[in-house]
C-alpha cells in the first residue's frame, strides 16, 4: 500500500485517476514549453558548432541539425494536433523526455574535454516538468542517464568521466527527490481543485433540480426559457403545461407515499418520452440552451412544464403531447391504473420574448382541458390556427 502511495506521489490511485485530465493537460503544456526551449538552445549549439567555437566542431553540425528538425516537427505537432497529443499523452511524454535528454547526451559527446552541463540541466528540467507515476519516471531517467554515462566513458578522458559520474549521481538523486515533492504539491492542488469543482457542481444541481422528481425546478426552468427566447431566436418552439387529474384523491386514498411515487413516475415518463438525458447533470442547463435540447420542470405539486424544440409542424406538436398523455395513461402502479393528465400547449415564435405571456396562453389551454372533461390535450389559438 505504501509503495502504491509513493508511486502516486503520496495519494491513492483513485485520487490520481480522478485528476488524470488535469495531469495530462499540464504535461502537454510542459511538453510544448520544453520543446520550444530546447529548440532555441539547439539553434545556439548549431551556430557555435558551425563556427567551431566553445569546444564544438563543425562535424557535429549535422547531428544538431537533425535534432533541430525533430524539435521543429514536434513544435508543429504540438501546435496543430493537440487532441492527438492528448490521446497519446503517455507516449508523447516519454518521447519528449527521450529527445530532450538525448540532446543533452549529444552536447556532452560534442564537447569531450568538458564536463557535461546541458544534460544535467535537462535532467532537472524534465524531472520537474512531467507527472506520470514515480517508478516509470525514475526508470526512464535512470536508463537515459546510463546511456549518458556510457557515452561519456567512451569519448571523454578518465578525469572528466569521473567528474560526470559524480555530478550526474548527485543531480539524479536531487532530481528524483524534487520530482516527487513538486508533483506531490501539484497533485494536492489538483485534488483541491477537483473537490472545489465537485462542490460547485453539486450546488449547481441542488439549485437547478427538484429533489423529488429530478426535473428542473420552477426558477431554473423559467430562467432557461427566458434565455432561449432572448437568444437569436428559433422556429418551432413549444411550451406545455401538464397537470395530473384528481391527484388529491390518490393522496387521500392511497397515501402521500404513493402520491410521491405517482409524481416521480410521471416525471420519468415525461423525461423518457421527450428524450431528455442529463448526462453530466451539472452542465445540463447550459448545454440544453446552447444545443437546442428539450427540457422539463416541476412547477410544484402535481404540475409540470415542458419546453420542446425542433417540432416542425402543428401535427408534430399534437403527436408529441398525445404521446406523453398516452404513455401516462398506460402507467400501472399498485392501486393506480393509468395516470390521467390535462395538458395545455402553446407555440412560441421568434417574437415571443416574454415567457410569462406564453405561459399564460398555455395555462388558458390547460384550463380548457379541465373544463372539457380532463385527460386531454388542448392547444392555444395560435396552435389551432396553424393547424387549419
Amino acid at each position: 500500500m505504501l509503495n502504491k502511495r509513493i508511486n502516486y506521489y503520496g495519494f491513492e490511485k483513485p485520487a490520481y485517476d480522478e485528476c488524470l485530465d488535469l495531469i495530462r493537460e499540464t504535461d502537454r503544456r510542459h511538453m510544448e514549453m520544453l520543446n520550444l526551449w530546447f529548440l532555441v538552445i539547439t539553434c545556439i549549439y548549431l551556430y557555435f558548432s558551425w563556427q567551431n567555437s566553445l569546444g564544438l566542431s563543425r562535424n557535429n553540425s549535422p547531428v544538431f541539425l537533425i535534432i533541430l528538425l525533430v524539435e521543429f516537427v514536434g513544435e508543429i505537432i504540438f501546435f496543430f494536433c493537440r487532441k492527438f497529443i492528448d490521446k497519446i499523452a503517455f507516449v508523447a511524454i516519454y518521447i519528449t523526455i527521450t529527445v530532450t535528454l538525448s540532446f543533452g547526451i549529444v552536447c556532452s559527446v560534442a564537447q569531450p574535454y568538458m564536463a557535461a552541463t546541458i544534460y544535467l540541466v535537462a535532467l532537472v528540467v524534465v524531472a520537474l516538468s512531467f507527472i506520470d507515476v514515480l517508478w516509470r519516471m525514475a526508470v526512464s531517467l535512470l536508463v537515459l542517464t546510463g546511456v549518458f554515462l556510457c557515452s561519456s566513458y567512451q569519448v571523454k578522458p578518465d578525469t572528466i568521466f569521473k567528474q560526470d559520474v559524480f555530478n550526474v549521481v548527485i543531480v539524479f538523486i536531487l532530481s528524483i527527490i524534487l520530482h516527487f515533492l513538486l508533483q506531490q504539491a501539484r497533485m494536492r492542488q489538483f485534488i483541491t481543485f477537483m473537490e472545489s469543482e465537485r462542490m460547485k457542481h453539486e450546488l449547481e444541481v441542488k439549485s437547478s433540480f427538484d429533489g423529488l422528481t429530478q426535473l428542473l425546478n420552477r426558477a431554473r426552468f423559467f430562467s432557461m426559457a427566458r434565455e432561449v427566447l432572448r437568444g437569436e431566436g428559433e422556429d418551432s418552439m413549444v411550451l406545455g403545461i401538464i397537470d395530473l387529474d384528481k391527484f388529491k384523491q390518490i393522496n387521500d386514498t392511497l397515501g402521500h407515499q404513493m402520491g410521491d411515487k405517482v409524481i416521480q413516475t410521471a416525471s420519468k415518463t415525461i423525461l423518457d418520452t421527450l428524450g431528455i438525458e442529463y448526462g453530466e447533470k451539472w452542465s445540463f442547463t447550459e448545454r440544453a440552451v446552447k444545443e437546442k435540447l428539450n427540457f422539463a420542470g416541476r412547477l410544484g405539486g402535481d404540475e409540470f412544464v415542458v419546453f420542446i424544440r425542433n417540432l416542425k409542424t402543428p401535427e408534430e406538436v399534437e403527436a408529441a403531447f398525445y404521446k406523453i398523455l398516452k404513455t401516462l395513461n398506460d402507467v400501472r402502479l399498485e392501486g393506480v391504473t393509468g395516470i390521467n393528465a390535462s395538458i395545455g400547449v402553446t407555440l412560441l415564435s421568434k417574437e415571443d420574448y416574454d415567457v410569462d405571456k406564453a405561459y399564460s396562453r398555455a395555462d388558458e389551454a390547460l384550463y380548457r382541458s379541465k373544463e372539457e372533461g380532463r385527460n386531454r390535450v388542448s392547444f392555444s389559438k395560435e396552435v389551432r390556427g396553424a393547424g387549419k
